[in-house]
């Protein structure tokens, strides 16, 4: 394996693309050019979490992928729509750097945690924005994800909230109603928005799985594909469900296989 980091903002050095890459092998064509998984880790906006990174990373490269931990702006270093249009770099150094990367340019999914569950739904119902194109010169739908995973996303700015992702994604705009409702992504779902995969637990005290309802919710209602998985027992940011990384839980930890199913399954 290869891994190797790519610096994506001359102001912010923090914004990064770490690439962990498989090595090639003989008589195995196909390993060529991998499908691609692009992870945003949680951390309330306020940090990204080391436990939804590298792990994450090396489990998809298991299962046939190259993977890319993506670090955005957090802790107030910037605030929205910066991290949408910094999501949107990403995609684009990707598509761009494909070969180097030896990824499929149209097999590119998304994955987030708790905040970078939101980040990525963000980026998923949101990739047509105008403004994006306005900050990055490149064609339209450059920036589309094949699909997403959102595990345990901060999805609603409204009473099931997790307040603290809000109050520093939007900074000085954390109270202003407009903007609320803009980043709850429950109302950002249109035809446009990407297949997506969701699981979350029902106990979560942290960010509660109505959040991961009302966005399924949401996608039933304008026809667009998703999976959800809820499950009956857990607590927020389980990750992998393994012992190193927070609590072994062999039926939760099952989320990886289903998603990758549902990976190889979606156009």
């Amino acid at each position: 394996m290869e891994t190797e980091v790519f610096h994506l903002s001359e102001t912010n050095p923090d914004v990064r693309i770490t690439a962990y890459l498989a090595g090639t092998y003989e008589r195995i064509p196909h390993n060529e050019k991998r499908p691609a998984i692009l992870i945003f880790p949680g951390g309330g906006y306020a940090y990204c979490s080391s436990r939804e990174a590298e792990p994450i990373a090396h489990e998809f490269i298991a299962h046939g992928y190259n993977a890319f931990v993506f670090d955005y702006s957090v802790n107030g270093a910037a605030v929205y729509p910066t991290q949408l249009i910094e999501a949107s770099l990403a995609m684009k150094f990707l598509r761009d750097n494909a070969e180097k990367l030896r990824i499929d340019p149209e097999r590119i999914f998304t994955i987030g945690f708790s905040a970078g569950g939101h980040l990525a739904a963000m980026l998923g119902t949101m990739w047509h924005k105008n403004f994006i194109y306005d900050a990055i010169d490149m064609p339209y739908g450059y920036n589309k994800p094949t699909g997403m995973i959102l595990c345990y996303p901060v999805i609603t700015s409204g009473k099931y909230a997790h307040r603290g992702s809000f109050d520093t994604l939007l900074g000085d705009g954390k109270n202003d109603k407009k903007l609320l409702r803009e980043v709850s992504l429950e109302y950002a779902v249109t035809k446009k928005t990407v297949p997506t995969f969701i699981w979350h637990t029902r106990a979560d005290k942290t960010v509660p799985v109505i959040n991961s309802i009302l966005f399924a919710e949401a996608l039933s209602k304008k026809n667009i594909p998703y999976e959800l998985h809820i499950y009956p027992d857990g607590w927020h940011g389980m990750t992998l469900c393994r012992e190193f990384l927070d609590a072994e839980n062999e039926y939760i930890g099952d989320w990886v296989r289903c998603a990758e199913h549902w990976m190889k399954n979606t156009k």
